[in-house]
């Protein structure tokens, strides 16, 4: 991800990668909430940095497909 303008790099991918890319952040903040309840997580701006970018991915892909 670019700091300038992290959507930039999501909307160049196709379909399939975005899919894919859902999927893996979904399953990381799964287990990143978990760690979290437990008090496992060292870094909770990672909780943040996944959730945020999971929303991008939805937002590419809901674009793509509309």
């Amino acid at each position: 991800m670019s700091k300038k303008n992290p959507f930039s790099d999501l909307t160049s991918k196709s379909v399939e990668e975005l899919a894919q890319l859902e999927t893996e952040l979904a399953a990381k903040r799964f287990t990143l909430r978990f760690q979290h309840a437990v008090g496992q997580v060292e870094n909770t701006a990672e909780v943040r940095k996944t959730r945020r970018e999971l929303a991008r991915v939805k937002t590419a892909l809901a674009t793509k497909l509309a």
